[in-house]
């Protein structure tokens, strides 16, 4: 049984590790949340950094960091150990590089007709304070995609916006806040998703949930499907059996009647017009990347983007093999339910 949540205090921070220029108390009294942790969470984040120490560990040890894998695994510390250890290996090999060097270097210069045949970007805050992030899988076209870019390079530019999200986001989110911001509010639109479209989408949709739920955790703060296709609520009732309680909280399914509920969340101004909105950006919403992250009062650079002469960017197409789970972007797995598939987006771009 969970130990209740701690009063309101300060975080206990690491001398060593702990370099923090943002709030770090997080706003609700929640258990395991930074500046609500019991005495027996804290001694179990001081355990879990001392063995990756001794396990060659100074990477990420962070005080933030470490109660973010002692969350997702339930204070468990040998499980966070394993979760951590293993995420660790996965950035330092992943797309040949790793990943700190991928965000620095990435160059999606056809972000902006990716945009046209799969929506994916954050806009504003929402009431919390949080980055809203928007998602379009209706509008999924692969055929045209493919002629683009490649779903490896799809895939990665999505890590990049993970690794934004973490800094300099929710960082200047925090900022303009006052207070400890570490999740995103998700808009996932089905608007348009049939069996056809599910097939398409649904191996793209397994290879970046499985690296959101292994290796960016406790990152979901609220999610609103719209636009929920008939049959969907049956899915759902399913699928959220086999989820966390914690993280189905977090998830609301509603139908085409959405935009009451989304503005109780999102002030209209920071909501694009199609979703009930006002905001209208200059270029288009989806490209305009609006948020506390681009006023230079509120953000900092962030500590990926490490000073060097090397002006150079990764070729990704030539890189070795592909993320491991990936399908090619033409050859969707047979024999797949597409009926499950809808219930994979939340993976994409929010962590439980």
């Amino acid at each position: 049984m969970a130990a209740p949540a701690a009063a309101g205090h300060e975080l206990k921070l690491d001398p060593k590790y702990d370099d923090y220029d943002f709030p770090t108390t997080a706003p609700v009294a929640q258990n395991g949340h930074p500046g609500h942790t019991t005495p027996e969470q804290d001694a179990q984040v001081f355990q879990l950094r001392s063995l990756l120490e001794q396990a060659g560990y100074t990477k990420n040890l962070d005080t933030l960091t470490l109660l973010r894998f002692l969350r997702a695994r339930k204070f468990n510390v040998e499980l966070s150990k394993k979760m951590f250890i293993d995420t660790e290996k996965w950035r330092a090999e992943y797309a040949g590089v790793g990943v700190e060097e991928l965000v620095r270097t990435f160059d999606y210069k056809e972000r902006p007709e990716i945009m046209k045949y799969y929506p994916q970007y954050y806009h504003k805050i929402d009431k919390d304070g949080r980055p809203v992030y928007i998602e379009q899988l209706g509008k999924v076209d692969f055929a045209a995609l493919e002629k683009i870019t490649t779903q490896e390079r799809m895939v990665q530019n999505l890590v990049c916006e993970y690794e934004k999200m973490a800094d300099p986001r929710l960082p200047a989110c925090s900022r303009k806040a006052g207070y400890l911001l570490e999740t995103s509010c998700t808009i996932m639109d089905l608007k348009g998703v049939g069996i056809t479209k599910a097939k398409q989408v649904y191996p793209y949709l397994q290879a970046v949930s499985g690296i959101s739920q292994n290796n960016y955790p406790e990152r979901l703060g609220k999610m609103y499907i719209i636009n929920a296709p008939w049959g969907f609520s049956g899915v759902w009732a399913f699928v959220k059996n086999f989820l966390d309680p914690v993280t189905v909280q977090k998830i609301h399914i509603l139908g085409s009647g959405y935009e009451k509920e989304l503005l109780a969340q999102i002030p209209a101004e920071n909501l694009p017009k199609q979703f009930g909105g006002t905001c209208d950006c200059p270029g288009g919403c989806e490209l305009s990347d609006a948020g506390p992250w681009d006023d230079p009062a509120l953000v900092k650079p962030p500590k990926w983007a490490k000073k060097t002469d090397d002006k150079s960017v990764i070729d990704n197409t030539a890189l070795p093999a592909p993320t491991e789970g990936v399908a090619p972007v033409a050859a969707p797995a047979t024999g797949t339910d597409p009926a499950a598939a809808p219930a994979t987006a939340p993976a994409t771009q929010a962590a439980t």
